[in-house]
């Protein structure tokens, strides 16, 4: 096998080869630099590049395996990967897309960092992300715009833009990624990847601010599902470092559902805008699912309230910003600024009845999954935008009045707080990519990935590789 075509294999591949002796870290990193040299320029993704702290990761792998170690390895052993740059790390810079805190040097890791590190993960350098992850479209002041390797002229979408086009460019085994209100699924829509925001609590993510705010996750994003279950298991050990850090058992292989799935079908979630490419690449999907002898009907949970509720408290996590970047102001984004002002803005009361509707959302999403083991609806409700569009204002005829208001389809899920994973659904007449959210009902993110792999061996759309390779 050419070195080159180590790229292309799966994750959970690679690792066994280093296991068996069939390839060596630093032979795999080697070709995953090759990749990125060849195509990084052209995409824009990974950022902060610093080959030499693979190359010691790698390294010590080989070693432990030439001294008969091979027991010691992690999970993740010699998989390369880069972190998303709003993820702290002490062996690159942090700079969080933004000139407030380009070149800032963290003095330790973020937990799910440190734990791929310890399992074995190679790491190059960071992912590129928009500024302060705010919008689904990848570019900043520091490292640039990130392009989408399906159509160069296109977003890669966002926030873990770069997470995603480096998955897709093979220049990655693995990523790490985040998610608020879409943030792994929309990029993994939009490159042909599969992007998991597992439960609120499954990563533990101890940090400063307020930890008990279920909205903001961290997950895995890979080339398939049993991929991003390899990178999961590590990522999703419990801590009581956080409120939240339950954690979650991640089994060895992820079993395609042993019996007929009561599947709910919706293309619009609850009357939202959504182009008819993306559409009708969803009901495909839900044709695939029931070629699997699924059972498959219209059906969607009451969102009433949904949107409220999550503009409340994405307004509210951006105020805790304010004060620290207040000397940046002229500096940052519009789209940044009028987050912190509206979440300076919020009343007490505001915030409070915006946790209360919380509440009200689980119960109506224990009562729908209580009749449908899945739901299937599109991840974004547009095909990936031109580059220099800052985000959609119109979408199928209908006006946005706000710069997240076209991916409402992800926020909603978000506000439901249930598992949602981006799965490769097809492409456009045009050749972009088309994700569908595959989502279950509360905390049952494994029963997401069983669905989803089998949903990935009947259409097998991952297996389509970008024009740039």
């Amino acid at each position: 096998m050419s070195d080159d075509g180590l790229c292309d294999l799966p994750a959970t591949v690679q690792t066994a080869m280093i296991r068996s002796k069939e390839v060596s870290a630093r032979e795999l990193l080697a070709a995953h630099l090759e990749r990125i040299e060849a195509v990084n320029p052209k995409v824009n993704a990974i950022v902060a590049l610093d080959p030499s702290v693979g190359e010691r990761r790698a390294v010590a792998i080989d070693e432990a395996t030439a001294s008969g170690r091979a027991d010691e390895l992690g999970p993740l052993a010699g998989l390369v990967t880069a972190h998303k740059d709003l993820a702290a790390t002490v062996d690159f810079p942090t700079s969080e897309g933004s000139l407030a805190s380009a070149g800032n040097r963290p003095s330790a890791d973020a937990m799910f960092v440190a734990r791929m590190k310890e399992a074995g993960a190679v790491a190059i350098g960071k992912t590129n992300v928009p500024e302060f992850g705010a919008g689904s479209h990848t570019f900043n002041e520091v490292y640039g715009t990130t392009l989408n390797p399906y159509d160069l002229s296109r977003t890669a979408g966002g926030s873990s833009g770069g997470a995603g086009v480096g998955l897709a460019c093979r220049m990655l085994s693995v990523a790490d990624g985040s998610d608020f209100g879409g943030s792994l699924r929309n990029p993994a829509g939009w490159n042909n990847v599969v992007g998991f925001r597992n439960t609120a609590g499954a990563i533990p993510h101890p940090s400063p601010g307020n930890s008990w705010q279920p909205m903001p996750v961290m997950g895995a994003m890979a080339r398939s599902v049993d991929d991003v279950a390899l990178l999961l298991g590590v990522m999703a050990q419990p801590s009581i470092a956080c409120p939240l850090g339950r954690g979650l058992a991640v089994p060895d292989e992820i079993l395609a559902p042993d019996r007929p799935l009561r599947v709910a079908y919706s293309p619009t979630l609850g009357g939202l805008p959504v182009e008819a490419d993306v559409a009708a690449a969803v009901a495909d999907m839900a044709r695939s699912a029931s070629d699997l002898g699924w059972e498959v009907e219209e059906a969607e949970p009451d969102f009433t309230g949904a949107d409220e509720c999550f503009i409340t408290l994405r307004a509210f996590s951006f105020a805790s910003k304010a004060e620290a970047l207040a000397p940046f102001r002229d500096q940052i984004k519009a789209t940044v600024v009028d987050e912190m002002d509206r979440g300076l803005a919020l009343s007490g009361p505001d915030v409070m009845s915006a946790y209360t509707h919380l509440k009200v959302l689980w119960d109506r999403s224990n009562a729908f999954f209580a009749d449908y083991d899945l739901l299937l609806a599109p991840v974004s409700q547009v095909s990936p935008f031109p580059i220099e569009t800052e985000y959609p204002m119109e979408v199928a005829g209908q006006k946005m009045e706000h710069y997240i208001e076209w991916m409402l389809s992800c926020c909603r899920i978000t506000a439901l707080g249930v598992p949602a994973l981006s799965l490769p659904a097809g492409f456009t007449p045009a050749g972009l990519p088309v994700g569908v959210q595959v989502i279950g009902g509360p905390w049952c993110d494994i029963d997401v990935l069983r669905a989803a792999k089998a949903l990935e061996a009947v259409t097998g759309y991952a297996s389509r590789r970008p024009s740039i390779l």
